[in-house]
């Protein structure tokens, strides 16, 4: 590992260590939601040259590795945008950036890794954020919402708890419900569940990726889950972003109140 690259894990390790689990967007501007990237280096290079100007922030949705070609130059790429503009790029944990906490297949990318390079990747993301959310109604995840006593108690989420597993490998489906246990070791939740934490939270909207099965929007269009990624081929088409204004007086209440872009 070059000296560059360690100093850049640690600096964006302190980075998120300083930064909450739950991150409160500005309530101005714009905000643009990644889905997955997996090494996906173009998708992440248009969105940052199209997007990272004022006046915007992005929030990446999680799995920067893994599946795609360029997964560690994908990853760093973020990192150094991140180390950069600390205040308009947040990047959210998915289950690819938990290797510490679970491990999982498929890997190439940290099975790629010498183990001393493994070590110091697994403790940087660790402690990247869970979730974002906006004062107008969002709230963005990699997977599934977590099962609390309230919004706040999303800070005290620990890799590896049961929080921690629903918000980085949950799955939602279109049936009535709660929890449907696991399937391929990734729990699954339905639209009872969906609709009473997102009233416990206060929120209108979830943001989020990691299941290239899912609809674009489920549960009266306030579920929505997109990707950012080629690594899926036909199975998710096209890459793509969704905006959303951040002025709270202007609620974002379903899949009509964003812009979904194709990158």
């Amino acid at each position: 590992m070059e000296t560059r690259e360690k100093e850049l894990l640690q600096r964006a390790g302190e980075l998120f260590s300083r930064e909450p689990r739950l991150i409160e967007l500005p309530e101005e501007g714009w905000a643009v939601f990644v889905g997955d990237t997996h090494g996906d280096l173009e998708a992440s290079e248009r969105v940052i040259a199209r997007y990272l100007r004022d006046g915007f922030v992005l929030v990446f949705l999680g799995d920067y590795v893994d599946r795609g070609p360029h997964s560690r130059e994908n990853i760093l790429f973020l990192l150094e945008r991140k180390v950069e503009n600390p205040e308009q790029v947040f990047l959210l944990m998915g289950n690819h950036e938990g290797w510490q906490a679970a491990q999982f297949s498929p890997a190439d990318f940290w099975l790629s890794l010498e183990p001393e390079e493994a070590q110091l990747y697994a403790e940087t993301l660790i402690r990247l954020p869970l979730a974002a959310v906006t004062a107008n109604g969002i709230i963005a995840l990699h997977g599934a919402l977590p099962e609390l006593p309230a919004l706040e108690a999303l800070n005290e989420v620990e890799p590896g708890s049961a929080p921690w597993r629903q918000i980085t490998w949950g799955d939602w489906y279109d049936a009535p419900g709660q929890a449907f246990g696991e399937m391929w070791g990734r729990p699954g939740f339905g639209r009872d569940y969906f609709e009473g934490l997102m009233h416990r939270y206060g929120k209108n909207v979830l943001i989020r990726s990691h299941q290239p099965n899912a609809p674009l929007a489920l549960f009266a269009d306030r579920c929505i889950t997109i990707f950012t990624s080629s690594a899926y081929g036909q199975l998710r088409g096209e890459r793509t972003i969704a905006l959303a204004p951040l002025d709270p007086q202007r609620p974002i209440r379903s899949l009509s109140d964003l812009q979904l872009e194709r990158i």
